[in-house]
Parts: C-alpha cells; structure tokens; sequence
C-alpha cells in the first residue's frame, strides 16, 4: 500500500525527558555534589523542575540561596560534571515505545536530530551509548559557541543543514524551553507528557499538540 505524502521532513528531538530518562542519573550526581558540601540534598522528584536549561542552571537550582554565587556555582558544575561522568549510565534508560517511534520514522525516511541543553559531550555520549542503531544527522549539546535553548540558534542551524524550511519540522520536547525554542523557530511544537513536566507547562508555552505515547506522533506526520 501506498503511504501518503508527509507534510513533516524532519523532526527535532530534545534528549533528557524526550527520548532517556536521565533524571535518576543527574539527581544523584547534583546531591552527591551538594552532600559532600553539607548541603542540603532534593528528591528526585524535584529535579524534574531543576533541570532543562543546563549545568549551570541546574546547580543554582539545586543550591541553597545563600550559596548561589559564582565561585560555589563554578565548584559544583566542576565536581558534577566529574560525579556523572563516572555514573552518567547506571539508571538511565530509554522510555517505553521510544524504539518503535525511531524506527518508524526512520521507515518513513524523516530526517532526525537532537538538540539539547545538556553539556555536548555528554549528550554525544549518551546516544552513542542507548541510540546507536538509528542515524541523527545533528546532534547537537550546549557548547560555547551556541546559545542554550530556548533561543532557537541550535534549531535555526539544524534546518538549515538539512535544507528545509522550519514550517516542515516537528520539535518533540518535554519542557517549556522546548515548546519556547520550537515556537521561535517556526517549528511544530508537541509536547512529550511522558517526559519531566506538566502538560499545563507545555500547553501555556506553545505546544500545538501533546501526545501521552511515543508512538502518537504518527498522527501528525501526514
């Protein structure tokens, strides 16, 4: 049977909350750092809320008010970049239909990327360790050179690399920052419900559709 034209060429994803669930992971490392200081430490819970705008964000997050200056910032984005370094893996796991959601769009011959907040090595790490079976022609982390989501550089930079105006890309994120980046760069936001956040913050941040399961974008492809 012939399969009807895809109105999507290609689509975006963001990484920690979207395709892996990273959260375990990076809690642990952020209140190793934060105990060994005599900080106080956060359920896992709360650093659905800490993370989506980079290491340095999530460790002022994470610190407690009277210690969110530069140089303590600094010392822990420092020591947590070397704690989840040496445990960036042990609890971190794709989620559920993630599998299937990839090889379908990969059946259907869209192009795919990863644009993500998360420091570039460890996201260049992270698909080659638990999505090493589908091609990402970008994959793309936080790096000096490119300003964090949601300003929509790093989005900006990945059409224009594959050479298709943003009206033909979805953004699947699970974050306001990925409803903001998608919304700014002309994309078509879905908001993942099975990632870190609500599907309030989602919707009130610009999120076209919302999709409980991975295998839900489907209904939009076309």
């Amino acid at each position: 049977m012939k399969k009807p034209p895809l109105h999507f060429k290609a689509i975006i994803f963001d990484l920690d909350g979207t395709l892996l669930n990273t959260l375990e992971d990076l809690g642990n490392a952020v209140n190793h750092v934060l105990g060994k200081k005599g900080f106080p430490t956060h359920s896992l819970d709360a650093y659905r809320y800490f993370v989506g705008n980079g290491t340095i964000m999530l460790i002022h997050r994470a610190l407690p008010e009277n210690k969110r200056n530069e140089d303590t910032i600094r010392i822990c984005v420092r020591e947590f970049r070397e704690e989840y370094g040496r445990n960036w893996n042990k609890k971190t796991a794709l989620y559920d239909g993630v599998t299937e959601m990839l090889d379908t769009l990969t059946e259907y011959g869209l192009k795919m990327a990863i644009l993500s907040n998360k420091p570039d090595d460890f996201t260049k790490r992270c698909v080659t360790e638990f999505l090493p079976q589908w091609t990402f022609d970008m994959i793309l982390g936080q790096q000096d050179s490119l300003p964090l989501k949601p300003d929509p550089a790093g989005a900006m930079a990945i059409t224009r690399y594959f050479g298709i105006s943003p009206s033909h890309v979805i953004y699947l994120g699970d974050t306001a920052v990925d409803m903001k980046t998608a919304v700014a760069a002309g994309m078509f936001p879905i908001g993942a419900l099975w990632g870190f956040r609500t599907g309030q913050e989602l919707s009130e941040n610009g999120a076209q559709a919302l999709i409980k399961k991975p295998q839900e974008i489907f209904n939009f492809l076309f």
